[in-house]
């Protein structure tokens, strides 16, 4: 759970602070670790807001699977949530709505509107490079608020073009003891937490640097 807090939702969710409610895309839900890690420190540090998750996920037996997996005991309190995605791929209450969807990231994306906060966590370009093209952050940037924050584990130079490439700025988190992570904002920040990536200076530096590209 660590790296899900560190690399994602504690990020994000400072970054987001303003917001009553907020908008998140959660690639892919996988065991769900960054949906229950948000909600986790939302409730650990007494943060009121009400959040509305949005979260595609193509393997169906992994999601039905979900009830009986053995999870951290701090998840102990969202078990009720737990079932009802692993039952239904849906949950809602007055102050969280989970919404799963059992099919193909890139056209379920294309749907959604006013994200504020994406978790990009799918598997790793080289596994799955389809959910790291600049076509497909630029279904992204489509979908995003005005002052977005996407996070990710990857630091890699094709995936940061790729965002780059749809507008989107990019930044490093380096802390101590927490391996570098990416951020892409819509907006520029002066956040002192974060390293700004000049993207055009790594193109000329490098001349062979280049985004993702579905065709490729």
């Amino acid at each position: 759970m660590k790296e899900s807090l560190t690399k994602h939702i504690i990020p994000a969710l400072s970054y987001q602070s303003s917001k009553d409610e907020l908008n998140i895309l959660d690639i892919c839900f996988g065991i769900g670790y960054n949906t229950l890690a948000t909600l986790y420190y939302m409730k650990k540090h007494n943060i009121e807001k009400k959040v509305n998750i949005y979260s595609p996920e193509f393997n169906l037996e992994l999601i039905q699977g979900l009830k009986n997996f053995n999870y951290p005991t701090q998840f102990e309190p969202f078990k009720q949530i737990i079932e009802a995605v692993s039952a239904s791929l849906y949950y809602e209450d007055d102050n969280i709505k989970i919404e799963l969807y059992n099919g193909d990231a890139r056209e379920y994306i294309k749907n959604l509107s006013n994200i504020n906060i994406v978790y990009q966590d799918a598997f790793s370009s080289d596994v799955n490079k389809m959910l790291w093209t600049k076509e497909y952050f630029g279904d992204i940037s489509r979908c995003l608020d005005d002052d977005a924050i996407i996070t990710t584990y990857s630091i890699a130079t094709p995936v940061r073009l790729s965002m780059w490439e749809n507008g989107l700025n990019i930044y490093e988190i380096e802390k101590e003891g927490i391996n570098r992570s990416t951020i892409a904002l819509n907006k520029k920040d002066l956040d002192p937490d974060y390293k700004y990536v000049d993207m055009e200076l790594k193109k000329q530096r490098n001349k062979a640097a280049k985004a993702l590209y579905d065709k490729d």
